[in-house]
């Protein structure tokens, strides 16, 4: 075990042997740190949360009462493979949320960025990617396997199918089932999750210049209601566009996936 001087740990908290404890930590009442945790400067750990596994928490990320942080996957194949749970920097891990580790059939790490937000009992699932600034709001279920991007909002009791891609920028209503692929800053609402528009209010909070969001709008539209296939109108929009907004929405349109999208109303 490594617990560097200056780390504040209270006496009831248990902190396992090869644990490493950064500088300027706080560990509160009743943590459980487990022997494979590794806490960057100035993480905070308040009273009841359990970090285990092979699990890497960025400086000064903060973990709320009971929250569970490395535990093994909700994976009937998962069978105690030894895989990791890597957190960025800055992170709020609210109440009673879980974060699982990797599966050895999924690239063995879950991982999130920086500066992300994951409210009351929020879950993600073993080997998610998970960007940066994302607000998963309380009670999102992110399934195994899924890739969100950076900017991403999820409003409160969603759930995310595994192996689903939410793009850059999107933002997802409160109680939506998401079964398909989100393109970068669309907009998605209804219980069973329809594409229903573009992120504007986010775009235009981020500052997003007039001209790229006009762009975004009349690609939205032949998206929409353009001649041929989806991936056909998609390609031609890839071919015409010299928007960097729109070329993100068609490379991610473009590139592999194992679900389908959805497409717009």
């Amino acid at each position: 075990m490594s617990v560097d001087p200056s780390a504040r740990i209270h006496p009831s908290a248990v902190i396992e042997a090869g644990a490493v404890i950064g500088p300027g930590c706080r560990i509160g009442p009743f943590c459980s740190v487990g022997p494979e945790v590794r806490l960057g400067a100035g993480v905070e750990l308040k009273s009841h949360a359990v970090v285990t596994g092979w699990t890497e928490i960025g400086d000064e990320s903060v973990i709320f009462p009971f929250a569970v942080v490395g535990e093994i996957p909700q994976d009937l194949k998962y069978h105690g493979e030894h895989t990791r749970l890597v957190v960025g920097k800055r992170n709020r891990i609210r109440e009673g949320a879980t974060l699982n580790t990797g599966t050895e059939g999924g690239g063995g790490v879950t991982r999130l960025g920086d500066d992300n937000l994951i409210m009351t009992g929020a879950h993600v699932g073993h080997d998610a990617q998970l960007g940066s600034r994302i607000v998963l709001a309380n009670q999102v279920a992110i399934a195994g396997h899924c890739v969100i991007g950076d900017d991403v909002i999820v409003g409160g009791l969603s759930g995310i199918h595994q192996f689903v891609r939410i793009g850059r920028g999107a933002i997802i209503g409160a109680v939506t089932m998401v079964a398909n692929d989100v393109i970068p800053h669309g907009l998605v609402q209804a219980p069973r999750g329809e594409l229903d528009g573009l992120n504007l209010v986010g775009l235009k909070r981020k500052g997003v210049a007039r001209a790229d969001i006009t762009a975004l709008r009349a690609a939205y539209q032949m998206l929409a209601q353009g001649e041929g296939p989806f991936l056909d109108r998609a390609r031609r929009l890839a071919e015409e566009t010299d928007s960097e907004y729109v070329r993100e929405v068609t490379d991610f349109i473009l590139s592999a996936t194992d679900r389908s999208f959805l497409t717009p109303r």
